[in-house]
């Protein structure tokens, strides 16, 4: 059986395990959901060209909620076997009796629940074999340490295939599900020059297989990140223009992902409260929500509680149109969902698409970060303090790398005073943006 047969058979099976569950948990509360997933592929690791691990996998789990008297309760199993998923059904109502009541708990509204889901092409099949795995993160890993004798040392290379069904179904009658397919490979390195010793990594990330980029390539990104690194300065401190990279500033808006959210909005701990409908960004600057791009690595037809996605203008011209709500903070709200239980799809930042080079050129003098470490970010007030590394850059033109510095604002400020998005956009995350150049940022050194 071929692995497109495999899985529509499991598909087929978690369906059924799906309707069982429903059928059951209709007997004994007034509404329940259930969904299922399973993950199943190949994970391989190499170092120094020697297989370091192969790894199968087959892993998966049946959730269920059910309300009854405006009580809510949950259980999960592993075990998929009839007798199973009516124990879990029971210990889901037993649970129910002990919780306290609550009018906003619940099943997402039925008009807004995905009745019908389009096809969005998440799934790709592909045969790889363990030698063909192992052969994708062994050059990978050759690549970069024959890129430059100053490379010593490996952390490995790596290779991931991976297939998932995810089902979801309520007692409202909704029962849909989809698969999906996630391929990727990475490489990481350690360069030493001078006693000084630094590491990087690069990685490729698709659904399709064939989209991958080459080992080649992602041993030589690697290899040139790496180096790039070596003989870091530290800075004094100061305050000055900031760049952060493409592979940085998607974190930039993610922070904004939890300022937004509906939860931190009926909790009342979010910096951006009494922001909805008033300008949060520059007045260029549109943020676009696209869950229903073709492939698309976030892009989903439905959220964890069943409601359908649609595309939305989550920010348009740095005017915030919406909080991201969940069927629970919606009701808290006195809205309705958003589509975002479970996370956002597919964001796309609408700018200007500067070129980076031109943005060096028209910032003069500044820095550019490429990595951030710690979590000094408050989502109630919005302060920003982060350790921080990347290259220190005069006259238009990256001089140096740094390391060992800490970078400071506030994100309130630094959203609404962001200067220019660049054209170079990092495709491999949820949030899909190019770089961003922010007028001035507070940086401690030595």
């Amino acid at each position: 059986m071929n692995i497109t047969s495999q899985i529509m058979a499991q598909r087929t099976r978690l369906e059924q395990a799906v309707s069982q569950a429903l059928s059951i948990a209709h007997k004994g509360c007034d509404s329940a959901e259930v969904a299922v997933s399973r993950t199943t592929g190949m994970s391989v690791s190499t170092r120094m060209g020697e297989v370091e691990n192969v790894e199968f996998n087959s892993d998966g789990a049946l959730g269920i909620t059910v309300y009854h008297n405006q009580r809510k309760g949950s259980a999960s199993s592993t075990d998929l076997s009839e007798e199973a998923i009516a124990r879990t059904v029971q210990a889901a109502i037993d649970i129910a009796k002990y919780t306290s009541e609550d009018p906003c708990s619940g099943p997402a509204d039925r008009d807004l629940l995905a009745f019908e889901a389009p096809d969005l092409q998440l799934f790709y099949p592909s045969e790889v074999s363990a030698d063909q795995a192992i052969d994708y993160a062994a050059n990978a890993e050759k690549a970069a340490l024959s890129a430059d004798p100053r490379i010593t040392n490996t952390e490995g290379g790596s290779f991931n295939s991976h297939y998932g069904i995810r089902v979801f179904g309520n007692t409202l009658g909704m029962l849909q599900s989809y698969c999906s397919s996630r391929h990727s490979m990475s490489a990481c390195v350690i360069a030493e020059e001078n006693g000084d010793m630094e590491r990087d990594y690069a990685y490729t990330i698709a659904r399709k297989l064939d989209d991958l980029k080459s080992a080649q390539w992602v041993g030589e990104e690697c290899a040139r990140r790496t180096l790039s690194r070596l003989a870091p300065r530290k800075l004094a401190t100061q305050k000055a223009p900031v760049i952060f990279a493409p592979e940085v500033a998607t974190g930039l808006f993610g922070h904004l992902v939890g300022a937004i959210s509906g939860t931190s909005v009926y909790r009342k701990s979010t910096f951006l409260l009494d922001s909805l409908g008033k300008q949060i960004l520059p007045d260029w600057l549109t943020i676009r929500e696209l869950p229903h791009v073709i492939g698309g690595l976030a892009s989903t037809p439905f959220d964890s509680e069943g409601v359908r996605t649609e595309d939305r203008l989550i920010i348009e011209n740095g005017v915030l149109n919406n909080w991201l709500m969940t069927t629970y903070a919606a009701r808290k709200l006195g809205l309705k969902s958003t589509g975002h239980a479970g996370g956002i799809h597919n964001w796309h930042i609408a700018g200007q698409g500067l070129d980076f080079d031109d943005m060096l050129r028209e910032m003069g003098t500044g820095l550019v970060v490429t990595e951030l470490m710690g979590q000094g970010v408050s989502g109630i007030t919005g302060d920003y303090s982060r350790g921080a590394s990347g290259f220190w850059v005069e006259n238009g033109e990256i001089q140096y790398p740094v390391s060992e510095i800490t970078i400071a604002g506030n994100l309130k400020d630094m959203w609404a005073n962001i200067i220019a998005t660049g054209d170079d956009i990092e495709t491999r995350s949820n949030i899909q943006c190019g770089s961003v150049w922010l007028p001035e940022m507070s940086i401690a050194g030595q």
